[in-house]
């Protein structure tokens, strides 16, 4: 009888904290450059990413070894890497550009620290 009164106040518990979880990854929308992790550089310097981004070519993130580093998103100062699924989508979208360089994208995810686990991932026009 003892097990049956602290497993009801438990499970309730954590039911609360999955619904809290859940409500804490809330979908976002990030626009940004693509550029391949290799030549992105760790997130949190102090760095305009995006400007590095914009000049940064197509050819150089279809390279293998830069291809193989995955790829992130920069806007402006942030930089959010891209998880597994957002790595495919990039992937994409790299091999279907015209663009010779500085591919502006839209993802919707939600971000967990500095990788955004990306949901949908689109080519936009750059301003």
């Amino acid at each position: 009888m003892t097990r049956k009164i602290f497993a009801v106040p438990l499970l309730l518990a954590l039911t609360g904290i999955f619904a809290y979880a859940q409500e804490a990854a809330k979908t976002v929308k990030v626009k940004g450059y693509l550029i391949d992790n290799m030549c992105a550089g760790a997130p949190g310097e102090d760095k305009d990413y995006a400007e590095e981004a914009q000049a940064h070519t197509v050819g150089c993130a279809a390279m293998p070894h830069c291809a193989a580093s995955g790829f992130a998103v920069a806007e402006g100062r942030k930089l959010y890497k891209l998880d597994n699924a957002g790595n495919k989508l990039a992937s994409k979208v790299f091999k279907a550009t015209k663009a010779k360089k500085g591919v502006m994208v839209e993802v919707e995810g939600t971000v967990e620290g500095t990788t955004l686990r990306a949901t949908k991932l689109v080519e936009v026009a750059a301003k």
